[in-house]
């Protein structure tokens, strides 16, 4: 099942999302609808918030990010990248921090660059309970932070300076209204 992308604005996009307790819900088939719904909207990423639901779940799969580039381009973090988090928790994040520019289903059309530390090492459960600490790096790490943000009620517009901000001001207010074209389902209120 595809869910529509919940827009920018929605107050749900800034609330710090729930646990979710074992067997509450069908987490295999939720992650699996997630999925479905992130690669109809051409994401590498997608959280539960996104899709209105508070709870703290993210789905990414980076692979996509790979295709098309040369072997020397290849980001090796991606390889493989194809994950459900459950319940994380990220228990520190190291390395030199680098800008890359951003973008987010949630916010179409604007892109901005956010400096994140290279490492992240997250604590989480898969869709099946198993609990899981690993250690991600590079681009892997960044969407791993990314979605992270969204479950903790962030968007990646706070990470960026006060002069792309005053820019992309009007954008945010046209989004917010349904002033915007996707080619993806979204939900503005009505």
């Amino acid at each position: 099942m595809i869910y529509p992308i919940i827009p920018y604005g929605d107050p749900v996009l800034r609330k710090i999302a729930k646990d979710i307790e074992p067997g509450s819900i069908d987490l295999i088939a939720l992650a699996d609808d997630m999925f479905e719904t992130m690669y109809a909207a051409s994401g590498v990423g997608l959280a539960a918030p996104q899709i209105g639901k508070d709870i703290r779940l993210f789905v990414v799969d980076g692979r996509p990010m790979n295709e098309g580039e040369e072997e020397e381009d290849i980001d090796s973090s991606l390889i493989d990248f194809k994950k459900v988090f459950v319940n994380p928790t990220i228990v520190d994040e190291t390395g030199e921090e680098w800008g890359f520019e951003e973008g987010c289903l949630s916010i179409p059309g604007i892109r901005g660059e956010v400096w994140r530390p290279e490492y992240v090492k997250i604590h989480y459960y898969t869709e099946h309970w198993e609990e899981k600490e690993e250690v991600f790096e590079g681009l892997a790490a960044r969407i791993i932070q990314h979605e992270y943000d969204h479950i903790e009620g962030i968007l990646f517009t706070d990470h960026l300076n006060v002069v792309k901000k005053r820019l992309i001001k009007n954008k945010l207010t046209d989004i917010t209204r349904g002033k915007v074209s996707v080619d993806y389902k979204m939900k503005f209120p009505r």
